[in-house]
């Protein structure tokens, strides 16, 4: 098994992609930092034949899911807030289009689009994931990128 400092290297941005993706550019950050915290406390109880970056996807998966529902759960913010500078360049501010496409998209099919195109990771898998049939989860994925490129056109010119 490789260090852990390593998988974290080699997989960190693709697990952000897949966190951007399905929670926003937002929020994606606070996944990110819990799907590695996770990892790093199994990772010693890791198979050392597992597929490590199918499992990570899993637990930014449930750690989105997770993300998710805190927010829901958030209270209402106040009318003003005070001026905060941001830390890092907003990922959405280079193309807010796309993220509003995404953003439209139903959970599933944006989980699936993300798991699958960004990821890499195969149908059966994404299927585990969304809690599904691999069919479901391949239409999820076809109907996404669909439904994404109406939104959100290919400019030619």
């Amino acid at each position: 098994m490789p260090p852990f400092e390593e998988v974290v290297a080699e997989y960190g941005p693709m697990v952000l992609r897949v966190c951007r993706a399905v929670l926003g550019p937002t929020d994606a950050a606070d996944a990110w930092s819990e799907t590695f915290l996770s990892a790093l406390r199994a990772y010693p109880d890791l198979d050392p034949g597992a597929n490590i970056e199918a499992w990570l996807v899993t637990i930014a998966h449930r750690r989105a899911i997770d993300v998710g529902r805190a927010l829901t759960r958030a209270p209402v913010p106040a009318e003003t807030l005070p001026e905060r500078p941001a830390p890092d360049p907003d990922p959405a501010d280079y193309d807010p289009h796309l993220w509003a496409a995404l953003k439209a998209l139903p959970p599933k099919q944006r989980q699936a689009v993300a798991y699958h195109y960004l990821a890499g990771l195969p149908h059966a898998e994404i299927a585990v994931l969304l809690g599904n049939s691999t069919d479901a989860a391949r239409r999820a994925a076809a109907d996404g990128l669909k439904t994404l490129r109406k939104l959100y056109p290919k400019d030619d010119s």
